[in-house]
């Protein structure tokens, strides 16, 4: 599996992107989908998860705020992010997860300004 994300740029406070991560290779309907992202100075954290049943759980920072999704039929998933906070300015990646296999893009950045 090769996880390619995109999506990431420079936005205000407040202001919203898309980030999708598009995976190739077979199974990816079987696969949790999983964001982390990690600021600089910072260890990776855990932003949102959905399991191949469509269920979400979100890191509390984040509620409200962000949204995962996915198209099986595109093998993508996505992370709306909305009211962006400068303290959201990391490097999100992506990673596909099934049993003990994981599987990591490479990440997209996103800075926010104040």
């Amino acid at each position: 599996v090769q996880l390619q994300a995109s999506g990431g740029g420079l936005v205000q406070a407040g202001g919203s992107l898309r980030l999708s991560c598009a995976a190739s290779g077979s199974g990816f309907s079987a696969n949790h989908m999983v964001w982390y992202r990690q600021a600089p100075g910072k260890a990776r954290e855990f932003v949102a998860r959905i399991t191949p049943g469509g269920n979400a759980n979100y890191e509390d920072f984040v509620k409200g705020r962000f949204t995962i999704s996915r198209d099986n039929r595109k093998h993508t998933v996505y992370l709306e992010l909305t009211s962006l906070k400068p303290e959201d300015t990391a490097v999100y990646y992506c990673k596909a997860a099934r049993g003990y296999l994981q599987y990591w893009g490479q990440g997209t950045e996103v800075t926010v300004s104040s």
